[in-house]
């Protein structure tokens, strides 16, 4: 977690195009962990990938970066992002079965 003061923000993201079945989720994971982010990610029935992540400012937009590129395999062509303040109620960074398993 950020040891910097200031808001903690909520960043809710739908990641659309090849994402399932690439390691998009494990990819998540080990990149919101890095930057100190909480929260999760799960595969969504209709193939893309929800992520679910709180955090300082800066932090989530390094995360929304990396989304937008994601690991090798992917190709991601639509991210749609919603922030709000955060809830404080996450603890880790988690993958979270989804409607789709393979990863």
């Amino acid at each position: 977690m950020s040891s910097c003061p200031g808001p903690r923000l909520r960043l809710t993201a739908v990641v659309h195009g090849i994402v399932q079945g690439v390691g998009f989720r494990w990819f998540v994971q080990r990149e919101a962990a890095g930057l100190g982010l909480t929260g999760w990610t799960a595969n969504l029935a209709d193939g893309s990938v929800e992520v679910v992540a709180e955090g300082s400012p800066p932090e989530l937009a390094r995360l929304e970066e990396m989304l937008r590129a994601g690991p090798a395999g992917a190709s991601v062509s639509r991210v749609a992002v919603c922030r709000e303040a955060a809830r404080g109620d996450l603890a880790d960074f988690v993958i979270r079965s989804g409607a789709h398993r393979g990863d």
